[in-house]
């Protein structure tokens, strides 16, 4: 397999580890807290995670752009000098943002949180959402690590430390949280808030691995730097400016789904409560904001690998004028994405209610599994504005990236209290679909225009994976409507974890039977995967 491939698989092997496991501690995480302990987690993140993502400035994606480019022209020394500038500012910004987001954390929670009679009040939100902030102060300056390691395409650091960032953060939690409200007597509320200091700790893990992989590396980048012929010798200033040019669409690319998360926030109280939906405003927050939405990202997690592994090698073909490489490139990404999200996502439609209730529990079933069967479509659109902006961030086309994600936003903006309005909880679904369509749209019209680029070849294969995804839909639904017979898997929770069992391995063997032995996969992968060849015996 290719460089692109190998490191696509890398990191999308840890980070779908990585939000594999983020998904089952919830099960337990669940129990301990609940609906509203899920909705309050939920509230404190999304601030979070946007005022990480502007903290970085895309900094650290920059970079690894920013290194692959000199390293492909031979310039190390640029390249590491850009390190050191980055992870000094990452430092600064980190703490900047740590002081903004715990002192406005009570403002903050005063929008999204009204009225006091309420199962979750605005002091609660305050308060985990200051314990979270304190991640702030360490994340940006690791997230620079991991970039300078990706501009040199080793995606081993940025995939060992994730993983093991994400076990330290997942013990903390789940020891915390029981300590806290079964040894200590103490509330919810602050089992939740120290769940959210987690971040900081696994953050601390994750610090420890890639130090070992810098110590173990920096003798090798030493002799990259002595044996090159040339350096540009760019000003600082000048650096920093291409930086900034390369850094500015990266962290409002990043800020997608946190922002049209934020917009929930905002406006999903305030309208389920105004349309009389007060009763259930909560486990379909929890189940849009936390639970559900934990789900829903595993299939996008080959989106986030493949950017990261893609965009390097990507530019380097780029920066070289190697059309016929771009090109292929940019194909491979886009197909790898339809092949593994589109059974995906319709796999966790039809299996909605089984997967909500074996993960989280039956109650409200009605509710939160008819909500996570409208939200798991969504996944495909959030996977193909992660690569197709990643693509565009790739060949230069960066602000257009950014323009495609504001006209979604504002859609989103525009009209989510309306849908809420007509339609209940999935109205918020349906504003997130709306709004990641349009970017989705975007993207793809930019990318046809900057570069002439032919979508027919993946549209061919997008019909053959609709073929088989149709195929694996009818076994599944004739195996629901078996098992259904003598297995109560609508009321029983150990029956509907016996029938998502079922469910998901037959819908899925079937699906890369067909794609295997339809030569698709080899297609699109560029060449056998032994993996699955040995499991099929050939």
């Amino acid at each position: 397999m290719s460089k692109i491939i190998r490191g696509t698989m890398l990191l999308t092997g840890a980070s779908f580890l990585s939000k594999f496991l983020g998904m089952i501690y919830v099960i337990p995480f669940n129990v301990l807290v609940g609906a509203v302990g899920g909705a309050l987690y939920g509230y404190a993140y999304t601030p979070y995670s946007i005022f990480l993502s502007i903290s970085t400035v895309g900094i650290p994606s920059a970079v690894s752009k920013f290194i692959s480019k000199y390293n492909s022209l031979g310039d190390y020394e640029t390249g590491m000098r850009m390190f050191r500038l980055a992870s000094l500012l990452m430092l600064g910004t980190g703490l900047f943002a740590f002081l903004m987001l715990y002192f406005s954390a009570d403002w903050i929670a005063g929008f999204q949180i009204k009225g006091e009679d309420t199962p979750i009040t605005a002091d609660d939100v305050a308060f985990v959402t200051r314990m979270v902030s304190i991640a702030l102060i360490i994340i940006p300056s690791m997230s620079i690590l991991r970039g300078f390691f990706q501009g040199h395409q080793s995606m081993g650091p940025t995939a060992v430390s994730q993983v093991v960032e994400q076990i330290v953060r997942i013990g903390f939690i789940l020891i915390g949280a029981y300590i806290i409200i079964h040894l200590l007597g103490g509330t919810i509320v602050t089992a939740v808030g120290f769940a959210t200091f987690a971040a900081f700790i696994g953050a601390v893990g994750s610090c420890l691995v890639l130090a070992i992989y810098w110590k173990k590396r920096k003798p090798f980048i030493k002799k990259q730097i002595a044996q090159q012929k040339y350096t540009y010798a760019i000003p600082t200033r000048d650096l920093f400016k291409e930086l900034f040019r390369y850094a500015g669409p990266f962290v409002l690319v990043g800020l997608a789904i946190p922002l049209y998360q934020l917009v929930d926030q905002f406006t999903f109280q305030p309208a389920m409560l105004a349309s009389g939906r007060e009763d259930i405003w909560v486990s379909a927050a929890s189940a849009i904001m936390t639970y559900g939405h934990k789900v829903v990202i595993i299939p996008m997690t080959v989106a986030t690998g493949l950017s990261l592994a893609m965009l390097p090698s990507l530019t380097e073909s780029f920066t070289q004028k190697n059309e016929v490489m771009y090109t292929k490139q940019i194909n491979q990404a886009l197909q790898i994405i339809l092949v593994v999200v589109i059974p995906a996502s319709v796999g966790i439609a039809i299996l909605s209610n089984e997967a909500y209730g074996a993960l989280y529990g039956m109650e409200n079933i009605g509710v939160t599994g008819s909500l996570l069967a409208w939200y798991a479509p969504v996944a495909l659109l959030f996977a193909l504005f992660t690569v197709t902006a990643g693509i565009l961030q790739g060949i230069d086309q960066q602000n257009y990236a950014v323009l495609s994600l504001m006209a979604g936003v504002l859609a989103k903006v525009l009209l989510n209290s309306q849908l809420i309005h007509v339609f209940g909880a999935k109205g918020a679904i349906f504003g997130t679909a709306l709004a990641a369509g349009i970017a989705v749209t975007l993207n793809l019209w930019r990318l046809k225009k900057a570069l002439n680029f032919k979508l027919k070849q993946t549209i061919k294969r997008t019909i053959l994976i609709g073929i088989f995804t149709l195929i694996m839909c009818i076994v599944v639904w004739t195996l629901k409507a078996v098992m259904g017979l003598f297995l109560p898997y609508e009321t029983s929770r150990w029956a509907t974890i016996v029938m998502l069992g079922i469910g998901a391995g037959s819908g899925a063997i079937v699906y890369f039977v067909l794609a295997y032995k339809s030569t698709l996969l080899e297609h699109i992968f560029g060449g056998r995967i032994p993996v699955v060849g040995r499991f099929l015996g050939r």
